[in-house]
């Protein structure tokens, strides 16, 4: 159990022309804004955020096609779940809240749709930290048959609907289950409050259906648009990964970051995919230091 689950954080919706952005917020200060991970919503970030906002004004969105966030209709090439598209949610969002500029951490997917936002809106981003993550284009090149055996959905998601949909739909616990505990901690990352959200969030035909696009937009639009960019990152990038995970295993993380931006630091923390969860002291003590200098 996490008795102190978000304390001081409001939940609200934020409604736009396609739909409606939930976010948690919380803390007065430069805004920071967290975006989580497949197959979670922004309750990821329960044993940071708190600690984050002692110091900023810390936003969680859940992001489009997850947890109670809008769920658009797609289209034949995947553009409503292109991290373009996704990225343009929290853009909308952080103008009703009124910043400018803010800084960045995130998860996971959240790493792929911060890095589209930085490319796409660099004037909006003062720093960038990503967790557990190389970049998309980069990851899926590098790629060999030992990391699709590990990343099985990263293929199996893009399959035509409704072939995973309906496969994760006869039993959505299972499958959430399955594929989270499978990591080297198994789900001793999840407390209660967060892993109870995660499954009744992905219970939803719609958040299925939402998650599966974001993987089919990632292998085809979304890597059109990173062969479409000209110049590398420019704000500070922190690449934090787990030393007991996939990237570790399988990829050079830091390598890869530094094709796509050009001031990038980062190193392992202890812990496996789920950092923000397994490991937050590690996390917090990373973050607090990076974005206080960036």
């Amino acid at each position: 159990m996490a008795p102190h689950f978000f304390a001081g954080f409001e939940e609200r919706v934020f409604h736009t022309p396609n739909g409606p952005v939930f976010y948690r917020i919380g803390g007065n200060g430069p805004p920071l804004v967290l975006l989580h991970g497949y197959p979670q919503t922004s309750a990821m970030w329960h044993a940071t955020a708190p600690e984050l906002a002692k110091t900023y004004q810390v936003i969680c969105p859940d992001l489009r096609g997850y947890g109670r966030s809008l769920k658009p209709k797609t289209d034949a090439a995947h553009a409503p779940y292109s991290k373009r598209a996704m990225a343009g949610d929290i853009i909308a969002l952080m103008d009703h809240l009124g910043h400018d500029r803010f800084r960045i951490g995130a998860h996971d997917r959240g790493g792929r749709v911060a890095h589209r936002l930085a490319a796409d809106h660099p004037e909006r981003v003062t720093s960038l930290s990503v967790l557990d993550i190389a970049p998309t284009r980069e990851m899926y090149r590098e790629a060999k048959s030992d990391f699709a055996h590990a990343y099985w959905h990263w293929y199996w998601l893009t399959l035509p609907h409704p072939f995973p949909e309906t496969m994760i739909g006869a039993d959505p616990a299972f499958f959430w289950l399955s594929k989270c505990g499978a990591g080297s901690a198994g789900l001793s990352p999840f407390v209660q409050p967060a892993l109870d959200e995660y499954l009744t969030a992905f219970s939803k035909p719609d958040a299925i259906h939402g998650a599966c696009e974001d993987y089919r937009a990632a292998a085809t639009i979304d890597i059109a648009h990173d062969h479409a960019e000209t110049a590398k990152l420019q704000m500070p990038l922190l690449a934090l990964w787990g030393s007991n995970g996939v990237i570790a295993a399988h990829f050079d993380c830091l390598a890869l970051w530094r094709e796509r931006a050009a001031h990038v630091e980062g190193r392992a923390l202890q812990g496996g995919h789920y950092l923000a969860e397994e490991n937050p002291d590690a996390v917090l003590a990373a973050w607090l230091a990076f974005f206080a200098a960036n």
